[in-house]
């Protein structure tokens, strides 16, 4: 039987891309924040039992905005799009949730969607970062922060419905900066509405003054924040809290904390403690693909998405991750780097002689959380009556990455095969057939409790804790289902091991770009070819593994941090980063 023509797919794959390049941004740049507010405003007054007693929207003045608290809601909700989600937003630059894996040594985007190759090739300048430059939205939602502070606490109404918005316009301002600081150092701090009278020539802070902001503000926010809220996606006092553990860490961490000073990590410490003593996150401990498409006990922060009615499946994390032979888009493939990362069953790393690992069968006796995060050679994915065309040319449900399979080159849909044969299964719910519809309310992760233990881990084997770091580190092995636990480890075997937990746990969640930025550790690890597999089926049934370059990876001193984008230094004169001049 003839495979289906999924053509069409692909045209609209980049028919999208293209008009991304030609309109959006300058639509983006122009009307975004007006539209998108009277938008919110426009959902909001579509609800009430007589729409004709509201004024038109093009009529909602500044002193209408700021004298009705649902309006000031919808105001701040539009100021969640700091946010990441799930959906693979070309036109947004603020949303990076795929692009960061592909711009590290975890994870390959043959389509290059949000400008990886520039940074991966090393050809980065302060004119090329295309859409990894979050620059200029940032700071557009950044200015959309201070107008809402600088008028809520003159909103009448109730005074903790304003309180909680107060809060999370604080910690989305703060969220906001800290995005900035991890990707550019230190950065003007701004926090009063600019008019047109305003002077827009404003210094950079330095990255410590920047992180004190970061922190204080988060403090701020967590006083007036809920602890629980029943409404999926909103910000809580742990969402502050989580997001001032990491920016803590981060400050620790060898990029800023050169004389690894002790008084930064007891910081970072008890940051992550404060999280993990608030006793209302717990690990999920059942089935671990669950915990990236359901809402849960460990999920202290996340960000919703809804379908898009003009995409359908086209927008959905299944397609875009999916083999090819499934009629998916493997646009987001794991590297081989990362397949490595995962150890044996029994807790030990692959290159340790005494463990289980065989090359010849290199899937086999691996970590759990390798069997739920990756699709490789060999392993079942999806229901099989959702893919019934397979069945119908004699094969299965089983991937088949190996030359000839109907995952390879050779196989199905093969514009979208994956390069390095395998695809993540990470956030992707296999319960519905995802070439007919996309699930609806998926949530990206922003902050969860597994992140936090290894924060706590980190923060305490640098303040010379062994015991403590190898008692969270065992917390997240167990759950993962490993049942030997570490015992002994210290000096760098113990660092190397929870760089590895962060590695293999977080995978596809946004930090191994940043974490081996703030190790310092990137011009080794970025500075090799990303690799992957290329499998042969043998006459026998025995399969061949011949690992392969996939792309050449160039990493420069100065890529530690992106550069400040070259029309921003021409019409403020700020002080570029270091080797971008």
């Amino acid at each position: 039987m003839r495979q289906k023509n999924y053509t069409p797919l692909k045209n609209k794959y980049l028919d999208m891309k293209n008009y991304k390049n030609n309109k959006l941004i300058n639509i983006k740049n122009k009307a975004f924040i007006v539209a998108s507010f009277f938008m919110a405003i426009a959902f909001l007054t579509s609800c009430n039992e007589d729409p004709l007693d509201k004024a038109p929207l093009d009529s909602y003045t500044d002193t209408t905005t700021w004298n009705d608290l649902k309006l000031a809601e919808a105001f701040a909700n539009n100021l969640y799009n700091i946010l990441p989600t799930t959906q693979h937003n070309w036109n947004t630059r603020t949303n990076r949730s795929w692009a960061l894996s592909t711009s590290c040594d975890e994870a390959y985007n043959k389509f290059d969607d949000y400008n990886s190759s520039t940074i991966n090739s090393g050809a980065l300048t302060p004119d090329n970062a295309g859409d990894f430059d979050i620059w200029k939205p940032t700071y557009s939602i950044i200015q959309n922060c201070n107008i809402f502070l600088s008028k809520i606490d003159n909103v009448p109404g109730d005074a903790a419905w304003r309180n909680r918005l107060k809060g999370e316009v604080l910690f989305l301002r703060a969220y906001a900066y800290f995005k900035l600081t991890v990707d550019y150092g230190g950065v003007p701090i701004i926090t009063v509405p600019f008019d047109l009278n305003s002077d827009f020539k404003v210094d950079r802070s330095t990255y410590d003054q920047s992180v004190d902001f970061i922190t204080a503000e988060l403090d701020k926010a967590a006083d007036l924040l809920p602890l629980t809220t029943s409404s999926l996606g909103r910000i809580t006092k742990g969402a502050a809290l989580a997001i001032k553990s990491r920016a803590l860490l981060y400050a620790a961490s060898p990029q800023w904390n050169t004389t690894n000073a002790v008084t930064k990590w007891q910081k970072a410490s008890e940051a992550a403690k404060a999280v993990i003593d608030l006793n209302i996150y717990e690990l999920y401990d059942k089935n671990y693909p669950d915990l990236f498409t359901t809402n849960n006990s460990e999920i202290i922060c996340s960000r919703l998405s809804s379908k898009d009615p003009q995409w359908s499946a086209f927008n959905g994390v299944e397609m875009f991750n999916s083999p090819s032979g499934f009629h998916g888009w493997a646009s987001f493939a794991p590297s081989q780097g990362l397949i490595d990362a995962y150890g044996t069953a029994d807790g030990k790393d692959i290159t340790d002689p005494t463990s289980t690992y065989d090359p010849q069968k290199p899937y086999v006796n691996r970590d759990p959380r390798f069997y739920k995060n990756i699709v490789y050679d060999g392993r079942a994915y999806g229901k099989p009556e959702f893919c019934q065309d397979r069945y119908d040319v004699g094969s299965s449900n089983i991937a088949e990455f190996y030359e000839g399979g109907l995952d390879s080159p050779q196989g199905w849909d093969t514009w979208n095969n994956s390069e390095t044969r395998y695809t993540f299964r990470k956030y992707c719910d296999t319960t519905y057939n995802f070439n007919n519809d996309t699930q609806t309310n998926k949530a990206w992760i922003i902050s969860r409790l597994g992140e936090i233990y290894l924060n706590y881990a980190e923060a305490q084997f640098k303040l010379g804790n062994d015991g403590n770091a190898i008692q969270y580190l065992n917390k997240i092995r167990q759950r993962a289902g490993i049942t030997v636990p570490l015992a002994g480890l210290s000096g760098t075997t113990l660092e190397n091991k929870i760089r590895n937990e962060r590695q293999v746990e977080l995978c596809l969640e946004g930090h191994r770009y940043y974490d081996v930025r703030r190790w310092k550790i990137a011009d080794v690890t970025e500075n090799k070819p990303l690799m992957g597999v290329i499998i042969t089926k043998n006459s026998n049934g025995t399969k061949t593994y011949n690992y392969t370059k996939v792309q050449n990876r160039i990493f420069k001193p100065q890529h530690y941090l992106l550069p400040i984008p070259m029309d921003e230094i021409n019409r403020t004169n700020l002080l570029q980063n270091p080797g971008y001049n």
